[in-house]
């Protein structure tokens, strides 16, 4: 997944009206402003109301589901190997965005975690905060680009790692 394909994806999709988040990965880049690292998937934050919009416009682009679990998250590739990971959330009257887990529990995105602003490929786009960024890399056994994830937003952005990531 390239830049201009990221660009391209988050104007489909804002052209269709769906509010979407960077996350994971690409979220990271934008929010230091250069990309770090090569990045097989894209990973966004989206309304669960709005996936009707967001298949249907990606699906023009021939995206097709590839997983799906639903209410938590969707996946969607295409010919071209590019694939994009839905975070679905559920708005809360403060703003907050709740995930429901296949666990059954849930994630709250706080609602200033929606406040983050990057840049990728020289534009202007929303992202999760470092903080939020951060705060969901934490809770399952991380591979080598979550710790390059997490190493580039405590030396760039000044996030304090905690375990499992203080020793990398």
């Amino acid at each position: 997944m390239t830049a201009a394909d990221v660009l391209e994806v988050l104007a489909v999709l804002e052209g269709a009206g769906v509010g979407v988040w960077l996350d994971g990965g690409w979220a990271v880049d934008a929010l230091v402003r250069k990309q770090t690292r090569e990045h097989a998937d894209l990973d966004v934050v989206v309304d669960l109301t709005g996936m009707e919009a967001v298949r249907h416009a990606l699906g023009a682009m021939g995206f097709t589901v590839s997983e799906d679990e639903l209410p938590t998250r969707l996946a969607m590739t295409d010919a071209r190997g590019r694939s994009i990971d839905f975070h679905t959330v559920t708005f809360d009257e403060e703003g907050g965005g709740v995930q429901r887990l296949q666990s059954g529990s849930s994630y709250r995105y706080p609602p200033e975690g929606f406040a983050g602003m990057g840049e990728v490929g020289g534009r202007r786009v929303k992202c999760l905060t470092a903080e939020v960024v951060a705060d969901c890399h934490y809770g399952y056994q991380p591979d080598d680009k979550d710790r390059h994830n997490m190493r580039v937003l405590s030396r760039c952005l000044g996030i304090e790692l905690r375990a499992p990531y203080v020793d990398d």
